[in-house]
């Protein structure tokens, strides 16, 4: 199950652990990817706290925790090679993985169709 936040975040839900990375939108508004800063694997934090930084040549931005939880994993690949984000945001691209701490944060997340409407006008 794929989950959208507002602020462009994707998260793939499987069982208590879930993958978290940057929309094709996301990726799309800030250009080619030249760094990412991720959390620290063990790190606990709250829905909504900055989880990391993604800057291109246009920009920096947030990347921020779609849901609470302890960061499990990060994409050493994606540190090594942040073009990924831009190629396979939604695959190879990912960010990090974290064992979720309240699932009910989920229903405030948008599926794929909404998503898709908020990200037409945003």
């Amino acid at each position: 199950m794929i989950k959208y936040t507002e602020d462009h975040e994707w998260i793939n839900v499987d069982g208590d652990i879930a993958t978290v990375g940057i929309t094709h939108h996301a990726q799309d508004a800030l250009g080619d990817v030249v760094f990412v800063d991720l959390p620290s694997v063990g790190s606990t934090l709250a829905q909504k706290e900055v989880a990391g930084v993604v800057e291109s040549v246009k920009a920096a931005a947030d990347v921020y925790m779609p849901i609470s939880g302890e960061v499990t994993e990060v994409n050493e690949a994606l540190r090594d090679n942040p073009s990924l984000a831009n190629t396979d945001p939604l695959g190879a691209g990912w960010f990090f993985k974290v064992k979720l701490s309240n699932k009910s944060q989920l229903d405030a997340l948008m599926d794929e169709t909404s998503y898709t409407t908020f990200s037409a006008t945003a």
